[in-house]
């Protein structure tokens, strides 16, 4: 009793310096998956800092979440080192097209086939999340690489729970998932939806993850996991080749930084995400409007309005590697408040009558993490291997189930996608390209406060991020902000979107008497995980979304709240 006595007065008192320090009194994490925020507060526990227990969490995340991320596929890390001046860094470990790639890869007799794109290895581009674990644990974290992923292989080998959202992603993807017999053998029980509550047990990928352990980057792109991908993707129709794992490398890109009201500064994502500029383009706008004084109704109108003309610029963007961002001219202030000026307050705009632009959308079952140390790193992610379980198609001998990543392309430029929306050439198929994103890892930070935003969810990511962020500008609780009910305008189709319950029949009517046409999505969406960090008192709060199983949780844990 008195060694326990003695240790909770340490940490308090250890505590209680931070706070006056100026640092986190406590650590967070916030992620889609309770077995990935007790792998992150694990890592810390170790000594390890966020950049460590981003890894942990990553990794975890693909072991428990098959359905949203995976080592087979990719995602974005935005990165927070503390310091006198805090430094961000963005990491593109976005997946890459395969080199011998072209615009006509799904084209059969002159029509594109949306089968290609989305089933099987042909649909898949190089995965990145490896070789972003690996850049991670050895330029940022401060343990070796085998100990961050040590929480992941033993989920890999000992199980995970089957719980209903994974039933229920399964049963969306089932008649792909029974096409492939490893995936079908790994992720389904003799062809069916697995029970509840069974146990999900993948030693080939524990394997996988120990040659990634024990030799890093090399251990995923080349030697036998290399060679096991290769041969199973080509036999099955694939196009990867050797230089094109030999040459896959995370990009450290500049984040995307833009000024807000009170002293406040965005950073987010950067293309090849469309994200970041949505939201600040957005937020931006908003600025110019008396957005906070105005009733439900009329902050719904100009929500829906800056997202309009927001969503409409998208199609622009591409990967920066291959084609040229306008991102000065679509954050210039001249233009935004030329873009808010055309907001009627009363009424809705016409997309048709706003300048043409191209649409696109992605798949938007991804999944999405945030971690802050007592040191002041962070770290908020959002990992994605397209449509729930990818591919559909898991590579023999490795437990790797592939994305689909190469469906986020604009598979016909001149034409549709697959989602019938009008094709992008910034975001035509080529060789070694990255395909445009919606994903938007996301810090405000100002003197006082830090806080961080991100969710899964396809090109209604941003939407549901800036809803957020209004929350969080407004100064309500953070267990508010991923539980705030959602709508969504992206330009085209011009409709507003919203989930069960986020607009009662009055409030309908009123937007429906300015001129929006509405639609009810069938489901709650999103999976938002946000933190707040209150400088001037150290206090650390954080919040997981309510629709989803995930979890926040704290270490040291006799700091935490209740409730979490």
């Amino acid at each position: 009793m008195l060694r326990t006595a003695l240790l909770f007065c340490l940490l308090l008192c250890t505590s209680l310096v931070q706070a006056t320090d100026g640092k986190p009194n406590r650590a967070a994490v916030a992620s889609a998956h309770p077995t990935a925020t007790v792998a992150g507060l694990e890592t810390l526990a170790q000594g390890g800092n966020a950049f460590d227990a981003a890894v942990a969490i990553a990794a975890a995340l693909a072991v428990a979440e098959p359905y949203g991320s995976g080592l087979g596929g990719g995602g974005f890390f935005l990165l927070r080192q503390a310091g006198e001046k805090p430094v961000y860094r963005f990491l593109d470990a976005r997946e890459r097209a395969p080199l011998s790639a072209g615009p006509d890869l799904y084209r059969r007799n002159g029509q594109v086939q949306r089968e290609l794109s989305l089933n099987g290895p042909l649909a898949a581009a190089i995965p990145g999340l490896p070789a972003a674990l690996a850049l991670l644990a050895e330029r940022y974290g401060q343990l070796p690489l085998a100990y961050s992923l040590t929480p992941a292989m033993r989920l890999a080998r000992d199980g995970v729970g089957i719980d209903p959202i994974y039933r229920e992603r399964a049963e969306w993807r089932l008649e792909a998932m029974q096409k492939d017999g490893e995936t079908a053998r790994i992720f389904l029980d003799q062809g069916r939806l697995p029970p509840l509550h069974g146990l999900l047990r993948q030693p080939e990928l524990e394997r996988t993850l120990q040659r990634l352990a024990d030799n890093g980057h090399s251990g995923f792109y080349g030697g036998e996991t290399a060679r096991r991908l290769l041969a199973g993707v080509r036999a099955a129709g694939g196009i990867w080749s050797e230089r094109d794992l030999r040459e896959y490398r995370v990009v450290e890109r500049q984040p995307l930084r833009f000024s807000l009201a009170d002293g406040r500064e965005l950073i987010s994502a950067p293309p090849p995400s469309a994200g970041g500029v949505a939201i600040a383009q957005s937020l931006a706008m908003l600025q110019q409007l008396p957005w906070q004084k105005a009733g439900d109704v009329q902050r719904s109108h100009y929500v829906s309005e800056v997202l309009r003309r927001a969503y409409r610029d998208r199609g622009l963007l591409g990967d920066p590697d291959q084609v040229r961002n306008p991102l000065a001219q679509l954050l210039d202030s001249h233009y935004l408040r030329g873009l808010a000026k055309g907001i009627e307050l009363q009424s809705a705009t016409p997309s048709s009558s706003l300048p043409p632009a191209p649409a696109w959308r992605e798949g938007d079952h991804t999944t999405h993490f945030t971690v802050i140390d007592t040191q002041g790193n962070a770290v908020t992610a959002t990992l994605s291997i397209n449509l729930p379980f990818g591919a559909a198609f898991t590579v023999p001998g490795t437990g790797v189930l592939l994305n689909n990543e190469m469906d986020d392309f604009a598979a016909d430029p001149n034409g549709s996608n697959v989602y019938g929306l009008t094709g992008s050439q910034a975001n035509a198929i080529a060789g070694g390209k990255r395909p445009l994103s919606s994903m938007s890892p996301t810090f405000i930070e100002s003197e006082a406060e830090l806080a961080s935003f991100g969710t899964p969810g396809g090109s209604r990511i941003p939407s549901m991020v800036l809803l957020a962020v209004l929350d969080y500008l407004d100064g309500k609780p953070v267990q508010q902000w991923p539980a705030t009910p959602r709508y969504h305008h992206q330009y085209l189709p011009d409709v507003i979107e919203y989930e069960p319950g986020a607009f009662s029949a009055g409030q309908r009517a009123s937007l429906e008497m300015r001129g929006h046409t509405l639609s009810q999505v069938n489901r709650r969406y999103g999976n938002q995980q946000v933190l707040l960090w209150r400088k001037q008192n150290g206090q650390v709060e954080a919040a997981s979304d309510p629709r989803g199983v995930g979890r926040a949780d704290f270490w040291p844990a006799e700091n935490q709240e209740a409730g979490h």
